[in-house]
């Protein structure tokens, strides 16, 4: 499987992963909770694998950007979470660099 399959794979299960927590009220709503750690697991064991080729800071700006994006994303439609100007703003400058480093960084590792 290629290391950015990986990579996507591992930043989903951070998005679901912080969703649950977010829906666990500090842990103590067992379900929720049970998802955010098993969710957390899958996702740095997936982030791992992506390590072995795709340089850590290459992967933890795709991660940490699209995983923003994501989670925000979620955060709005499921949780009533509401998003001013500044903040989506800021969330297309994130996706702006990752495109960046994807395309044009030698290092990107493709």
């Amino acid at each position: 499987m290629s290391n950015y399959v990986y990579l996507g794979l591992a930043i989903m299960t951070e998005v679901v992963a912080t969703s649950f927590l977010a829906k666990s009220d500090g842990f103590t709503k067992l379900v929720p909770t049970g998802i955010a750690l098993v969710g957390y697991a899958i996702s740095f064991y997936l982030l791992a694998l992506t390590l072995r080729v795709v340089p850590t800071g290459v992967a933890y700006a795709i991660w940490s950007g699209v995983g923003i994006v994501l989670v925000s994303a979620v955060a709005y439609f499921w949780q009533g979470q509401k998003l001013d100007a500044p903040a989506l703003i800021g969330m297309a400058m994130i996706v702006c660099g990752v495109l960046v480093i994807n395309l044009f960084s030698k290092t990107a590792g493709h």
